[in-house]
């Protein structure tokens, strides 16, 4: 019988996406003892555009930063970065939900809805349909995750922006979390690029100057069901 009390799966569009957004709630996570699955989305292909050595080193990446949280699983389902709109969303529906069922997940981080990045709102959408209880019934909680440079380059208008609800204090973990970050330097660059150790320290502090921690991430929760 499996504990499912703790069962946690951050949904990745892009691996790098998952510590950009919530890395320092994961890391709580693991450190309370939670079983946490990571869920990668999309890959590097040759048809897509990258080159082999691209696809060599992160697949290194993903090595390495599984390890380091560490996650108690990584699920990927393998389809092509940048295309997921052009995609068969029902079939990502399923795969998301075989994903929940195998692992009796409990809480759920996605991507915002309204990222500039259209594979966020694809998976976005893609979880929203495995949120009804009568089919995925060990489903508690959801929140959606903000992402440096896409969160706050999605659109903008009233009704549709990113309102964060649930704060999280990673004052803890966040060292641990730009160690992590730093894994994935082929996709950091320098301030105020917003994907720089530096902007993203800034936003960590940013978040906890408005919850009252040094250090936090927010969150926007989508699905709270108490027993």
């Amino acid at each position: 019988m499996k504990n499912t009390s703790n069962s946690v799966l951050v949904v990745a569009p892009h691996p790098d996406d998952e510590t950009l957004g919530c890395g320092g709630t994961l890391l709580r996570h693991t450190s309370n003892g939670d079983r946490v699955v990571w869920l990668i989305v999309t890959e590097m292909t040759r048809r897509n555009g990258f080159t082999e050595k691209q696809i060599v080193h992160r697949e290194k990446e993903i090595s390495v930063v599984s390890k380091m949280y560490p996650f108690s699983a990584t699920a990927r389902l393998e389809h092509n970065a940048g295309c997921l709109e052009d995609g068969d969303l029902p079939t990502l529906i399923k795969e998301i939900g075989e994903v929940i069922k195998k692992h009796e997940i409990k809480t759920i981080y996605v991507p915002n809805r309204n990222d500039a990045h259209t594979d966020h709102r694809v998976c976005f959408d893609g979880v929203m349909a495995c949120l009804k209880w009568f089919r995925y019934p060990t489903v508690k909680r959801a929140f959606a995750y903000e992402t440096p440079s896409e969160t706050e380059f999605g659109r903008q208008f009233e009704g549709s922006s990113f309102y964060p609800n649930t704060y999280v204090d990673i004052t803890q973990w966040q060292k641990r979390k730009m160690e992590i970050l730093e894994v994935f330097a082929s996709e950091l660059g320098e301030f105020p690029f917003p994907r720089s150790p530096r902007a993203v320290r800034a936003w960590d502090e940013a978040r906890g100057a408005s919850s009252g921690f040094l250090f936090a991430e927010s969150f926007q929760q989508i699905m709270n069901r108490i027993d």
